[in-house]
């Protein structure tokens, strides 16, 4: 009987392998599941296989109903098992069951190993989980796995991320005292983080300063270039000196960095030096070398200068770009030298160099600034057919120059274009467009933008506020415009000055009483009063009399719902309710707070 078990076992077992093997891991299994519901005993080995396989091809939603299984029948898997399987969960993240496994582990006295400990720990800390990595750091050693340079790569690493700096620098001088060798990616993870936090004289005492090894040159170039952030190029030649005399030759991205930063310091002899360098030592100069010169002779205002290196060097050499003409095209517009920037704009079309985002933003701004406003719209239309959609910002910036020139229905045109090519308007594109209807007496457009914002989501602030009733009380409209400015006092905001002075005196020269809020509620008062308060932006409630009927406005300098403090306040409201017909509709138009009790 046993035999014939023996014997199904070896069948199951063979058919779940070439299920795996020709890819069929669903029918492998099914035929599991088969053996282990038969009469056949299913052994720890077994699972072990089926487990790996499932890891192996990330059925992770599997794996714990598995290996529960495997737990309730007294099996354990091996420790290469679990490596793969905590390996596996470190993909998805699955830190609980990876912690259940490690519990399990420790019960059965196996220990992960090294890519299982280090892959752990790169999740932990690319999650930030820097404290519970440096906990299965110094459980490593504990349980006869003595953390690698990967470990100490890892943690120095995370540690930077958190801007842990002081521990990271320990943990490195930790992995030296051992006598670990610390590898490219090490010396870099712990330059990087040094160079961004500008300790760039630590990060060289660290490495070049006190370990005689030979570094990459990546990590000299990171050196280099925060010595040239820090504005040090003397210890950034230094280091290049040194490189070259410990074998380790500048490369192309060294020299670029020095080029960049002359270039921006306006450096430029030097630059050119460098340059001739470059060349003397067969090094050859790409588009974005050529592209530093060409910066920085625009920002010293030689563009002729750039756009002849430009002919002359790099269209012999094929490395012109987009870039180098974007540069160049920049910083004509800022010289004020639009139309010879359209030039080099129809040039680059000819010479086959594609066009990009920033070469039309650049373009119709200045274009925009100059007054020609009809090649701007031509140019947004061109990009569009290019299929470069313009940004939010540049269709804002659009509208509000053709509202401010007076093109109001262009301006229009180009809004209905922005919605329709899917860039949704924010609060600042709907105040561009208000703010041009209602300068064109169109104030009736600008309430249906006003509505419309609303029903999008979009919250007016207090520009578009201001916007609506200004334009409203230009045309007359008083009644809309006391309902907007109720709405916009809910919402915490308040007019400036001069419309509040407009409104007020919009008001006092009507009939009070026929100036409804828009809920059949005002105000009507027989006396003159006048009472502000303003010591540290507190509210001012101001009065002002007219045919003995009060007309009120209210400033709420700190954009809250306050108001006057302590006994003053309750007289006041007292006051309030024995000259108002209605104490609601009094609170409601000046946002007057309920009254409190009767002070002593």
């Amino acid at each position: 009987m046993y035999r014939a078990l023996a014997k199904h076992r070896l069948i199951y077992r063979s058919l779940i392998s070439n299920c795996v093997k020709t890819g069929l891991i669903d029918k492998a299994l099914q035929v599991f599941d088969q053996m282990s519901q038969s009469d056949c005993r299913v052994f720890s080995i077994d699972y072990n296989r089926i487990i790996g396989v499932l890891v192996s091809h990330s059925r992770f939603e599997l794996l714990e109903l598995y290996y529960d299984d495997l737990i309730r029948k007294g099996y354990s898997l091996n420790s290469f098992t679990y490596s793969r399987f905590i390996c596996g969960l470190c993909q998805v993240k699955d830190f609980n069951l990876i912690d259940k496994l490690l519990q399990d582990m420790d019960r059965i006295g196996a220990v992960p190993d090294m890519w299982a400990y280090n892959m752990y720990l790169n999740v932990l800390c690319s999650e930030c989980l820097v404290d519970l990595g440096l906990r299965v750091f110094d459980t490593m050693s504990e349980k006869g796995r003595d953390p690698d340079v990967v470990s100490y790569t890892t943690v120095i690493s995370g540690l930077m991320r958190v801007k842990r700096f002081d521990q990271a620098v320990e943990m490195w001088e930790s992995m030296i005292r051992k006598g670990l060798r610390p590898d490219a990616n090490a010396c870099r993870a712990l330059v990087l983080g040094l160079c961004g936090i500008g300790k760039i004289d630590l990060a060289y005492e660290l490495t070049v300063g006190v370990m005689k090894l030979d570094f990459s040159t990546s990590v000299y170039n990171v050196l280099i270039n925060g010595f040239c952030k820090a504005g040090r190029l003397d210890k950034a030649q230094a280091i290049m000196s040194f490189m070259r005399r410990n074998g380790c030759p500048p490369d192309l991205v060294t020299y670029n960095i020095l080029l960049n930063h002359c270039c921006d310091r306006l450096m430029l002899d030097e630059a050119e030096k460098l340059m001739k360098t470059m060349e003397q030592n067969g090094m050859k100069l790409d588009s974005y070398s050529y592209n530093q010169i060409i910066k920085g002779f625009c920002k010293a205002n030689l563009v002729e200068k750039a756009y002849m290196l430009m002919v002359r060097k790099m269209e012999v050499k094929g490395v012109v770009d987009v870039v180098s003409y974007n540069t160049i095209i920049r910083a004509l517009c800022k010289g004020s030298r639009v139309k010879r920037a359209y030039e080099l704009f129809e040039e680059m079309e000819y010479k086959g160099i594609r066009p990009d985002i920033i070469t039309f933003t650049i373009l119709i701004k200045a274009l925009l600034r100059d007054g020609n406003s009809s090649l701007a719209k031509t140019l947004l239309d061109k990009m569009t057919e290019m299929g470069l959609l313009p940004d939010r910002v540049l269709y804002t910036t659009t509208i509000d120059y053709m509202c401010k020139s007076g093109r109001i229905s262009m301006a229009h045109t180009i809004f209905c274009d922005m919605i329709e090519h899917k860039i949704t308007p924010d609060v600042v594109s709907y105040n561009a467009i208000i703010s041009g209807f209602c300068k064109a007496s169109r104030v009736c457009e600008a309430m249906n933008l006003f509505e419309q914002m609303k029903v999008e989501g979009l919250y007016p602030d207090e520009v578009t506020y201001k916007l609506i009733i200004g334009g409203l009380l230009h045309e007359n409209k008083l009644s809309m415009a006391c309902m907007v400015w109720e709405e916009m006092m809910d919402k915490g905001f308040t007019l400036d000055r001069d419309i509040s002075e407009t409104l007020i005196n919009a008001i006092n020269s009507k009939d009070v009483s026929s100036i409804r809020n828009g809920k059949g509620m005002y105000v009507e008062i027989s006396e003159f009063v006048t009472l502000a308060l303003v010591e540290n932006h507190l509210p001012a409630y101001t009065f002002l009399n007219s045919q003995s009927q009060l007309c009120c406005h209210c400033y709420l300098f700190s954009g809250v719902r306050a108001a006057l403090k302590g006994s003053c306040r309750w007289y006041f409201k007292k006051w309030l309710r024995e000259k108002c017909h209605s104490d609601i509709s009094i609170r409601r138009w000046l946002w007057v707070p309920s009254v409190q009790a009767q002070p002593s």
